[in-house]
């Protein structure tokens, strides 16, 4: 029995391509993006559409995966906070490995790390994920120079390049700028 749905928009049956090495399946299609398919400040919004152009390949071992995915990113500035929209496309490939197919005792982590066909069904979503939260930048920006926003007050900088703010205060003498200035005695009137 398998644990993945056929039904998925992530999951492909590959009975089509039956157990020849060498056959093919080419196929495009568009599927909702999974939930959290980025990082914290920049991601593909649940839902909106992911453009999959992929190649199937049977081989000797299970079935090879190849192609693209193209989708719409979402987020903000890591500088500045100023949204961000833009596009991605990253590179797909990964073998699948008929769930028949069993490595040898001694490669325990090679088995947990290899992708699985459960009943010629295979899931997209770890490789997807991966690809794209591999190519997103650590620190997304709005533009290359973004100079970011205001230590003192939070003013976005691009918006306001001559932004400035007076001399501070030595704070040991902060406490005197609330007293009146002294007057001179001559120039009192009585």
């Amino acid at each position: 029995m398998t644990s993945l749905d056929p039904r998925a928009p992530l999951v492909l049956d590959t009975r089509e391509l039956g157990r020849r090495p060498g056959s093919q399946l080419e196929m495009v299609r568009t599927v909702p993006a999974p939930t959290e398919l980025g990082i914290e400040v920049l991601r593909v919004p649940e839902g909106s559409p992911v453009e999959l152009d992929l190649r199937l390949e049977a081989v000797m071992e299970g079935v090879l995966v190849s192609g693209s995915a193209t989708a719409e990113l979402d987020g903000e500035c890591a500088r500045c906070l100023a949204p961000i929209e833009d596009e991605i496309s990253v590179r797909l490939q990964e073998l699948f490995v008929y769930d028949d197919v069993r490595h040898d005792a001694s490669d325990t982590d090679l088995e947990d790390e290899t992708s699985r066909l459960e009943d010629d069904l295979l899931d997209l979503e770890p490789l997807l994920r991966d690809a794209v939260v591999l190519a997103l930048p650590f620190q997304p920006l709005c533009e290359e120079d973004c100079p970011g926003l205001c230590v003192e007050c939070g003013a976005r900088l691009a918006d306001d390049p001559e932004h400035g703010h007076e001399e501070p205060i030595d704070p040991r003498w902060a406490g005197l700028q609330g007293l009146e200035t002294l007057q001179d005695p001559s120039t009192t009137t009585d």
